[in-house]
């Protein structure tokens, strides 16, 4: 085998690489990135999991990209440690799929039309079928289709290109030498790790065993030990993955390499004790493709149906090995449900926004309403605290924005492009009501400090406003969180009324001066609550529109206020209406 066979060699496995990928990802995408959310939503039970985890595994051929995944979930707290290991045992029997797609490419071609059943012929069909779709269909789950047609065509490529490369090493009295020292169980075991190591990719080590077994020159001895050693270097992506992550994190990746290795050793004890009592005679048996596929899912399958029922005691030794730091605050939850590795799953990725960005919502409310209770109540205390909670805002803020950033470099559907555009707008108008919570903070500092008392009057208006500002804001936020529209069309009204409110108790602020009611040093403190009430009405107002005009596929926030405004719908004047008769101000 000459430096010509070994680069061959070397862009065959690119190719099988390439083409592994390509498919994979394209049926994730006729899928409609729904597949880490069904991953997510239904691995209650063990049984379920393992089924799942073999499904999805199976579509997007690679057990490294669900574990990846899943150590995502859990690591971001989506899911318990117990639910993931049934995805991963899942992960590992369904990765054996692409040795029986693999198979393929063994068939041969014969006379007349049976030669249509040949590889090339087959893989040539399908390639031309798969651009055609890829460049001239314009429908994108077309295209998708296209994608996972050339895929399987360039892996097809990858394949022949592999097998071609190594045929001389049938002839090779060295490599024929070389191969009988792997019939060694634990040298076998060994070269079968560090190639998957190097690889990074079980598929792709496999792959590469068949090609050497359709030379012949591939016995069950050496086969054997070979594919228990690619099962147990897979768990390196998976590993890799975990640097960074949490403790379930590592202990979700560690269990990838614990259920190999227990696999490994089960068998491996199970079959070689058998045999140095009954002396198998099909140990000198010659493998193909296909007894190389059938090899690799069988003792994926035993490994997985030996350790189900253990599963529980699998974690229990996971969670020794890997002890529990201090638990983290609600809001480093929400900052880790914001994974990386979730950036290449949109769906997933977009729901945890969602929730992170709801979560978020609702420290922006709680802060206004504990900033307006120290009004009259004012304590130190309690003051850091909404000054802490705003931090965290702050926090909430850039992590989302980054993050959606990043989502919007990737392929979204046309609702998940609406979904991102909504969260990037609404992330700074919570963040803004949560800076006018903590102005309103300041003014109750400034309040108790100054010894500022207002008059009955000016009192009863201000609980009256706040009221109505603290009914504004749970609206808007319910109806952002639950995407209810029809409550997101009450905000304007009441958002116009807190405006009317503003200006009549200003007027009437004024008057109280003139009086001698009220004193100018109260006033300063007056109006500023009352442009924060304001503001905090104005951003809930965007949050409602925002909603409103992307439904209607745009997003023109004046123009929809303008036309609101002219048009004065039966439904806006009733909402304003009933907002007038519940939010009116005391008579002067």
């Amino acid at each position: 085998m000459g430096i010509s066979n070994l680069i061959a060699l070397l862009s065959g496995v690119a190719l099988f690489l390439f083409g592994m990928t390509l498919m994979g990802d394209g049926l994730k995408k006729v899928a409609g990135n729904k597949l880490e959310l069904v991953l997510y939503k239904l691995s209650g039970s063990p049984l379920k999991g393992v089924l799942l985890g073999t499904g999805v595994t199976a579509i997007i051929q690679s057990s490294s990209a669900t574990s990846v995944m899943v150590v995502g979930f859990v690591n971001s707290g989506m899911m318990q440690v117990k639910q993931a290991i049934g995805i991963v045992m899942g992960a590992i029997l369904g990765t054996s799929v692409t040795g029986w797609i693999i198979c393929l490419s063994s068939l041969e071609g014969g006379a007349g039309w049976v030669s249509l059943l040949s590889t090339s012929t087959l893989t040539g069909i399908v390639a031309v079928a798969g651009i055609i779709l890829r460049m001239f269909c314009k429908h994108q789950t077309k295209r998708h289709v296209g994608d996972i047609l050339l895929g399987f065509a360039v892996l097809m490529f990858g394949m022949q290109a592999m097998s071609s490369s190594v045929a001389p090493l049938q002839e090779s009295e060295t490599f024929l030498g070389l191969l009988t020292t792997f019939s060694n169980p634990i040298l076998g075991i060994l070269v079968g790790l560090v190639f998957t190591c190097v690889l990074q990719s079980a598929s792709a080590a496999v792959g590469i065993l068949q090609a050497l077994a359709a030379t012949g020159v591939i016995t069950f001895s050496v086969a054997y030990p070979l594919v228990m050693g690619i099962a147990v270097g897979a768990a390196m992506p998976v590993l890799l993955s975990s640097l960074g992550a949490n403790v379930n994190g590592k202990r979700t990746a560690f269990v990838y390499l614990l259920i190999d290795v227990l696999g490994a050793v089960i068998w491996g004890v199970l079959f070689y004790g058998a045999n140095a009592l009954l002396h198998f005679s099909f140990l000198d048996m010659t493998m193909s493709a296909v007894s190389i596929a059938f090899l690799n899912t069988l003792f994926r399958f035993a490994t997985v149906l030996i350790l189900t029922p253990f599963i529980g005691m699998l974690e229990r030794q996971i969670c020794r090995l890997f002890r529990d730091t201090e638990p983290a605050g609600p809001e480093k939850e929400d900052f880790a449900r914001l994974e990386a590795r979730f950036i290449e799953h949109p769906a997933v990725a977009i729901e945890q926004c969602r929730q992170a960005l709801c979560n978020m919502a609702l420290e922006a409310k709680a802060n206004l309403e504990d900033a307006y209770y120290l009004i009259g109540n004012y304590q130190e205390k309690q003051f850091h605290f909404i000054a802490q909670r705003e931090d965290i805002i702050d926090k909430y803020e850039d992590k989302l924005g980054s993050y959606l950033i990043k989502l919007t470099g990737k392929e979204l559907s046309e609702q998940q492009n609406k979904d991102v555009t909504k969260f990037l707008h609404a992330i700074g108008d919570v963040e803004r009501i949560g800076d006018h919570a903590m102005n309103i903070a300041e003014c109750a500092k400034e309040i108790a400090e100054k010894n500022i008392v207002f008059s009955e009057e000016a009192t009863r208006e201000l609980n009256t406003m706040f009221a109505a500002v603290q009914e504004i804001t749970y609206n808007a936020i319910t109806a952002f969180t639950t995407g209810d529209l029809e409550l997101a069309y009450r905000i304007e009204p009441l958002e116009e009324l807190i405006d009317s409110l503003c200006d009549e108790m200003k007027l009437h602020h004024v008057d109280r001066l003139q009086r001698g009611i009220c004193q100018l040093t109260q006033g300063f403190v007056f109006n500023d609550l009352l442009t924060n009430y304001e503001r905090v009405a104005d951003h809930c107002s965007n949050l409602a529109v925002a909603m409103i005009e992307l439904e209607s596929d745009s997003f023109d926030t004046h123009e929809y206020l303008i036309s609101l405004k002219k048009v004065r719908s039966h439904s806006f004047d009733q909402y304003y209406e009933d907002y007038r008769k519940k939010f009116s101000l005391p008579e002067v």
